[in-house]
């Protein structure tokens, strides 16, 4: 391979992996399972498909190409080369935590274990690695590119989001903020905002929409068409974010007209931190890396100028 000078591996632990990890060997984990009623078996055999398919992986890379294989923890500490290519195996969490990391690295998205994963985002299989390895060195690869998120704060740090940001109080009680979009501003306090990517639509940001459309449809007349959370998914790629405010309260200081909207290319949502502590920003549900947000603090969030650039499946 010339094109790429080194192939990273990224790999994470299975549940027999962090099993032995918690009670230090195999037969201690069998001990624990078993005494509870459950079988060893769906372990061991989830355990042995995923590391049949890491050594298919190396065994397809040719011998003079450099490769690295790096376990999920160490991706916030990692450093990639421009020229690397990223070979993801896992689930498709594993996938959204590699990307926010990238930039502009192709991704060639493995699923270790179809019968087991659904793999979204997962379109190969170990098997096909090789064949997708030929066609990227002679530039008959297909790509897609997923559109992410940005946070930037006044201290000048910054947070990628694949999925989704949330801005809010550590613990998710009541957080108090100034929230601004174009020509409007209020006072709020609320449970956080969530702002999606249009890979999110179809996570937190749809188990949102679920839950509003759900008691909008409730006092809906029945002669009127129910509506629908699918109506609010966006496109991988999409240019724009969207955004919603979590259980807004409404009182004499708080207020509850600036809920959701569309956050297009070149704009941004600006929130002023009113927390005095524990106020957060992190992404794609990963609480333990996240951005102090406290009093003083303002965060713009938009759409960022990365992408993630992902091998898809030639049609």
């Amino acid at each position: 391979m010339d094109e790429y000078g080194k192939i990273v591996i990224v790999t994470q632990k299975t549940w027999l992996d962090l099993l032995i990890e918690r009670f230090n060997t195999k037969e201690q984990a069998r001990f624990y399972l078993e005494h509870q009623g459950i079988s060893f078996t769906e372990y061991q055999n989830s355990n042995d498909v995923y590391y049949y398919s890491l050594r298919q992986l190396k065994q397809a890379i040719p011998r003079n190409q450099k490769f690295q294989v790096i376990e999920k923890a160490f991706l916030p500490n990692f450093l990639f080369n421009r020229n690397d290519l990223i070979v993801v195996l896992g689930r498709d969490g594993l996938v959204v935590n590699t990307a926010k990391y990238l930039d502009q690295q192709p991704i060639i998205a493995i699923n270790p274990d179809i019968s087991r994963i659904e793999g979204i985002l997962l379109p190969f299989d170990a098997s096909e690695f090789e064949q997708q390895l030929n066609r990227l060195n002679s530039g008959n690869a297909s790509f897609t590119h997923i559109s992410l998120a940005e946070a930037k704060l006044n201290t000048g740090q910054v947070l990628i989001g694949v999925n989704d940001i949330f801005i809010g109080h550590q613990s998710h009680q009541s957080a108090r903020y100034v929230i601004k979009f174009r020509d409007l501003e209020e006072q709020h306090s609320s449970s956080g905002v969530i702002v999606s990517t249009g890979l999110g639509s179809t996570g937190w940001y749809k188990s949102i929409v679920t839950g509003a459309i759900g008691i909008v449809n409730g006092f809906r007349s029945a002669q009127m068409d129910p509506l629908n959370e699918w109506e609010f998914t966006s496109r991988w790629d999409a240019n724009f974010l969207h955004f919603c405010v979590r259980e807004p309260w409404s009182s004499k200081i708080s207020g509850s007209n600036i809920i959701y909207g569309r956050i297009n290319t070149n704009e941004t949502l600006r929130i002023e931190s009113q927390m005095p502590e524990r106020g957060v920003i992190f992404s794609d549900g990963i609480e333990e890396d996240y951005l102090e947000f406290q009093s003083g603090a303002v965060a713009h969030i938009g759409l960022s100028d990365k992408k993630v650039k992902m091998v898809v499946k030639t049609k």
